[in-house]
């Protein structure tokens, strides 16, 4: 059965950093690029970052870009997204989620991925 627990969501003010992790089993993780996603109060969700399957290839939202870092330990099947100088703007529930197909640009398109987590929850306040 295919399993993906994030954890690290929580409340910071504005300016701080959290870091979220996201173990994944029941599926080969190493084969499946990586993303996060993420949906605010009546928003869409959208994608935030992808990582590729050896973790050298990755891709932002332009809204996350030079804040928030993705990264993967294939050898502990887990995703992490480091995210600092967080805004108030960034409040939402944070998803992962897998992707099987290795674009050679990896896709932010949530439709994508066949695989999700059930969130965990980030809140900044100002």
């Amino acid at each position: 059965q295919v399993q993906l627990v994030e954890s690290g969501g929580g409340s910071v003010q504005a300016g701080g950093s959290l870091r979220l992790s996201c173990v994944a089993s029941g599926y080969t993780y190493s084969l499946y690029y990586m993303g996060w996603f993420r949906q605010g109060p009546g928003k869409e969700r959208e994608g935030v970052a992808v990582i590729s399957t050896g973790g050298g290839t990755t891709s932002y939202a332009d809204s996350v870009k030079g804040r928030f870092t993705v990264s993967r330990d294939n050898s502990k099947n887990t995703l992490y997204l480091q995210m600092n100088f967080l805004e108030p703007e960034d409040t939402a529930v944070y998803y992962c989620a897998a992707d099987p197909t290795r674009w050679v640009v990896p896709s932010l398109n949530p439709a994508h991925f066949v695989y999700w987590g059930q969130g965990t929850q980030v809140t900044v306040s100002s």
